[in-house]
């Protein structure tokens, strides 16, 4: 007998095992293949992933003019904001030169007309060029 990790209880295999016959396992495997997809199916996904492209594409165009019409008018805003200040400061130019217009015909020699002097009228007329 042989002494295997110290117990001697232990009944040898090795006659049992040899006893045996060998038996072959017989195990099946089941093999897949994948196979390709068919046309109708490819042509699909490639018609599916177009009308995506397209989609996004149209989208992304929309979005596009928009931004480009938001940058339009803020430039525009700025245009009128711009002009707002310079007529601001036109407006305050002209008050001044009405002011001082007075004080500038009596310093040329220019007199009021007095309420008894009628203002001078000067009829308008057209002018006509000498070619028939």
């Amino acid at each position: 007998m042989a002494y295997t990790r110290g117990n001697l209880a232990m009944k040898e295999r090795a006659n049992a095992e040899q006893l045996k016959p060998n038996r072959y396992k017989e195990t099946t495997k089941v093999v897949t293949r994948r196979t390709g997809l068919p046309p109708r199916e490819k042509f699909l996904y490639l018609m599916t992933v177009i009308v995506c492209i397209a989609i996004a594409s149209v989208l992304v165009g929309r979005y596009a003019n928009i931004y480009d019409l938001n940058k339009q008018m803020h430039t525009a805003n700025q245009s009128i904001e711009q002009s707002n200040k310079e007529m601001a400061v036109i407006e305050v130019q002209k008050e001044k030169l009405e002011s001082d217009i007075v004080a500038k015909a009596r310093e040329l020699g220019y007199i009021e007309p007095s309420s008894e002097q009628e203002a001078i009228r000067v009829q308008r007329t057209s002018v006509t060029t000498g070619t028939p």
